[in-house]
């Protein structure tokens, strides 16, 4: 069993961070209920449901939780439950009766962790946005990109996963262990700006002490340094190298056979752009699979740059089984791992309310109230069961 085995947690049904959470948390064996609209939404990328990967290893029940008859039966919930994940706008939970203070009442010890992009206040608090506007205001964006370049957005793993789900479920289980303590559940801010601005902790050290120049491409971590980035092969694909020790330097140059005499120190940042001509030119005689050969098992920190249909056949990954099939489609496997727990996956993506029924009779509802409900309209139950 997943270590999180016995957690109950209500997901209300939102974009971003939410489902990632949620996805995690169920991973690791928490009972994840997401709570969906009785209406399709639309939610901004439409994809067949088998292929919405967060949300594996959960149920769900579609509920209107603008009704009277709704928002009780939530609330309901809420009180057998220990967390509730929510990604709406500052306040608009509490318009709708199903706020923090809501839950609160229903169930003391709940966790109620609330997703937002700038935060429950704050000038922004109230305004949209996304993944690149919340690591562009951080600072982070402003890092990424080549030299002379414009930023680039690396996808939004920062943001939107980083900064803001890996931040949610981490906060959510802290109020959840302080909460068997106490008694008393919390409101959890999982603000996307306070996430990405927490994992620029070593950067604003670098800062502090003078270590950091202010221009992309110009630093070890950033492109800048020649022994940190990534080149093109014969092939036109990538390797990306990262030996910053001088030892792992060391190996690379050797893999290369080059004669660190006869090039520019390490460290010398007037000589970079020397130093990086050389080793392009260098590693562009040859193909990919060529300097993988030259690398293999070596300390030189040089890795292929896969895609994502290639990573899954390495042989690592394969060894790490770090991609497994479900239903036909693969899935990255749950993280971390754990020396006795054992989380997996269990169960594909399902539809919006496709387990109406079957969840508010576990969850202790009467079937002549879940019938009631259908009826008018209060739940909505998808497909046959």
């Amino acid at each position: 069993m997943g270590p999180l085995a016995g957690l109950k947690v209500l997901e209300i049904a939102a974009m971003g961070p939410v489902p990632f959470a949620g996805m995690m948390l169920a991973d690791m064996g928490a009972e994840v209920i997401r709570i969906d609209r009785v209406t399709t939404a639309d939610l901004g990328i439409e994809r067949p449901i088998e292929f919405e990967l967060r949300g594996r290893n959960k149920r769900s029940v579609a509920m209107d939780l603008k009704s009277p008859a709704g928002r009780t039966a939530f609330l309901r919930m809420v009180a057998q439950a220990d967390v509730v994940l929510e990604g709406w706008r500052p306040g608009v939970a509490e318009r709708l009766g199903i706020g923090y203070e809501h839950c609160r009442r229903a169930q003391p010890r709940i966790v109620y962790g609330k997703a937002t992009g700038w935060g429950l206040d704050g000038p922004l608090a109230m305004t949209a946005g996304h993944d690149i506007n919340y690591i562009a205001l951080s600072g982070a964006l402003g890092m990424i990109g080549p030299a002379g370049g414009a930023p680039v957005p690396p996808l939004n793993l920062v943001g939107d996963y980083g900064g803001g789900a890996m931040y949610l479920a981490f906060g959510v289980l802290c109020a959840h262990v302080e909460a068997l303590r106490s008694g008393q559940g919390q409101m959890v801010d999982a603000a996307m700006l306070d996430g990405v601005n927490s994992l620029l902790a070593v950067f604003h050290g670098f800062l502090a002490a003078g270590r950091l120049r202010p221009g992309r491409g110009e630093n070890i971590l950033d492109g800048g340094a020649p022994y940190y980035t990534t080149y093109e092969t014969a092939d036109g694909l990538h390797l990306a190298v990262g030996c910053i020790e001088p030892r792992f330097y060391g190996l690379f140059l050797e893999g290369l056979g080059l004669d660190p005499a006869t090039l520019p120190p390490q460290n010398d940042r007037a000589s970079w752009p020397e130093l990086r001509r050389i080793i392009a030119l260098r590693i562009a005689s040859r193909n990919r699979a060529e300097w993988e050969v030259v690398f293999e098992g070596s300390d030189a920190c040089v890795t292929p740059v896969l895609s994502l249909a290639e990573a899954p056949s390495h042989p690592h990954n394969q060894a790490r089984r770090s991609v497994v099939e479900l239903a036909g489609i693969r899935h990255p496997a749950p993280a971390p791992r754990f020396s006795r727990s054992r989380p997996r996956i269990s169960s594909p993506p399902v539809p919006d309310g496709a387990d109406t029924r079957a969840v508010l009779a576990d969850w202790g509802f009467a079937p002549v109230e879940i019938e009631e409900g259908l009826a008018s309209g209060a739940f909505v139950q998808r497909g046959t069961a």
